[in-house]
């Protein structure tokens, strides 16, 4: 079983960035592909991006693509998200969620979107955009 902490998130003004993080213990992060997910008050949880376990694939919502960047560190057990020009609708409760993978299995686009597949949550960060 793998713990996931999220940290990074904060207040910050439109057009800002913050870096957050999704640091696991427990388990190697390298057996798992990992996703990120919000959910902004009255909302639903959405994806947000996704990468594989070798970081060698990488999925993205399309009102984060070329602004958000999701990269990982097997090394450190830790995944990021690079979250650049931010906007007010980005205001969320960010999540970092874990799927096991094996060596030999990709996932598709759809799965990884999919937050039922996801075995594995942390507790959350919040970003707040301010206009």
């Amino acid at each position: 079983q793998v713990q996931l902490v999220e940290s990074g998130g904060g207040l910050v003004q439109a057009g800002g960035s913050l870096r957050l993080s999704c640091a696991a213990s427990g388990r190697t992060l390298s057996s798992y592909a990992m996703g990120w997910f919000r959910q902004a008050p009255g909302k639903e949880r959405e994806f947000v991006a996704s990468i594989n376990r070798s970081g060698t694939v990488t999925y993205y919502t399309d009102s984060v693509k070329g602004r958000f960047t999701i990269s990982r560190d097997n090394a450190e057990n830790t995944v990021y998200l690079q979250t650049n020009s931010l906007k007010p609708e980005d205001t969320a409760v960010y999540y970092c969620a874990a799927i096991p993978q094996s060596t030999f299995i990709s996932f598709s686009e759809a799965t990884m979107r999919d937050s039922t597949r996801y075995d594995y949550w942390g507790q959350g960060t919040q970003v707040t955009v301010s206009s």
